[in-house]
């Protein structure tokens, strides 16, 4: 691991005040008893405004002798009728307002995703999904224009109200809201003395997926040299962390021979696709199916299936040294993927993939947490020491980039380098609480990365690794 010692710049950040749950919903109440009174009021003065105007009018002058020929009887009777005839009016229209409620209710209601991908199965069969896309990508548009016009327009009414009312309702709005869609009166509220937060417009997804744009734009980023495996370990070597030891050459499927306590790995693969872990030649696990094979020629018509299959995009594979937990049980290694935004770590991923697949979550600080992502098989992980986080931190800091993931592989005595990823798979399965938090993570990692680099930070040895690659 390096010594060098990054001097970090330091400022002291605009903190969102936040509004306890008890507190916020007193406020919002406050507000909708206050535009309530305002109403009855309103209401008020319309009725006595219409009393004056009838009482002035010259139909009122002029029956004035005949109502007072009309009994108290009669007037009641006369009343009475109206409010009949109102009620039964207010009775028709309420069954209208139901009747489209229902009808709103039910093209709004949440559908199972097996049911949908039914219905799109159906529409590609019979030729109509372009067709259908028009339309639904047409009416998203519209809905969401109506939506983002409505949300905007009610902000724009407490522009001048009290400003703790103003930053409530701003923030209520604002979960509703995408990025893109933040009006500029809005964001100058944040950065104004009434620190309306902005934490809804943070997203790691979003800010993951404008990254691959700009890789689209640029054709290079600093990090996804290093989603090389061979290139990443050269790295490790430089920062002194412990990597398997790995075959220099890669292997096409006819070239591997039979061999002990090895891995088996594509060179270009991801999630375990086509990972292959070798004991003896009739003790194999298929990784990402978490099954056993049961000799090296079953093991090879796998990977050929792999190939055929496209879980494999070339026949390309890398041979390395085999790490357990448990060498005598053969316990394989379990996974432990440090989310990490230059020089922090924001989430831990930890996975026992043999013999059930399971997922475990952790902060940085120790406590298991839920995503969203894997819930359906989650289990109590053995979790992360704080050294092992430093380390992932230190290793981050190492890296240009405001994210890159950092695996690692679970030993008996520590952890053991695995690789470098830039882009995570389904990194859009977080729910949305998850994925505002780190947003913020990557964010600050951006600004922190900038001053670095303001502050002529050099990236000794990435630019070091860059002139070995080169030469």
């Amino acid at each position: 691991m390096t010594n060098e010692q990054d001097k970090e710049t330091t400022h002291t950040p605009v903190k969102d005040e936040h509004i306890s749950p008890v507190t916020k919903e007193f406020i919002e109440e406050l507000i909708k008893r206050e535009a309530e009174a305002d109403k009855l009021e309103a209401e008020i003065q319309g009725c006595e405004k219409k009393i004056k105007q009838m009482k002035n009018s010259n139909s009122w002058r002029k029956t004035r002798k005949a109502r007072k020929f009309i009994s108290g009887k009669t007037e009641r009777e006369a009343y009475i009728k109206e409010l009949e005839l109102q009620t039964a009016m207010l009775e028709t229209e309420l069954h209208h307002i139901k009747e489209k409620l229902r009808n709103m209710e039910f093209s709004n209601q949440k559908i199972d995703y097996q049911t949908i991908w039914r219905m799109a199965q159906e529409k590609k069969q019979d030729g109509s999904l372009i067709e259908h896309l028009d339309k639904m990508i047409a009416a998203k548009e519209l809905r969401d224009m109506n939506h983002q016009q409505f949300l905007q327009a009610a902000a724009r009414l407490f522009i001048n109200e009290n400003p703790i009312y103003k930053k409530t309702v701003y923030e209520k709005i604002l979960t509703g809201l995408n990025q893109e869609d933040i009006p500029e009166f809005m964001v100058r509220a944040a950065l104004s003395d009434e620190q309306v937060s902005l934490h809804q417009a943070a997203s790691f997804r979003g800010s993951l997926t404008a990254r691959m744009r700009k890789l689209q734009l640029t054709g290079s980023l600093p990090e996804m040299i290093l989603d090389d495996k061979k290139i990443a370990y050269q790295f490790m070597d430089m920062l002194h962390i412990s990597s398997p030891r790995i075959d220099e050459k890669e292997y096409k499927l006819s070239e591997i021979e039979e061999r002990e306590n090895i891995v088996i790995k594509p060179v270009d693969g991801a999630g375990a696709r086509g990972v292959y872990l070798v004991y003896r030649n009739d003790d194999i696990i298929d990784v990402r199916e978490a099954k056993s094979v049961p000799n090296f020629t079953v093991l090879r018509r796998n990977m050929e299936r792999d190939l055929e299959a496209g879980r494999v995009d070339r026949d390309a594979w890398l041979v390395e040294e085999l790490i357990t937990e448990d060498a005598k049980a053969h316990t394989p290694a379990r996974d432990v993927k440090f989310y990490c935004f230059y020089g922090k770590v924001g989430i831990v991923l930890e996975i026992v993939r043999y013999p059930e697949l399971k997922y475990c979550w952790w902060t940085a600080t120790g406590e298991r947490v839920s995503t969203g992502k894997y819930e359906y098989s989650s289990f109590n992980g053995k979790g992360i020491t704080e050294e092992e986080i430093k380390m992932a931190e230190e290793i981050s800091r190492e890296v240009p980039a405001p994210f890159i993931r950092i695996d690692f592989l679970r030993g008996e005595e520590k952890l053991v380098f695995g690789e470098l990823t830039p882009k995570p798979g389904n990194y859009d399965e977080f729910d949305t609480p998850t994925d505002k938090w780190l947003g913020d993570f990557y964010l600050e990692a951006e600004a922190r990365l900038e001053q670095d680099l303001l502050s002529g930070k050099e990236f000794h040895y990435y630019k070091q690794l860059l002139k070995n690659i080169n030469e």
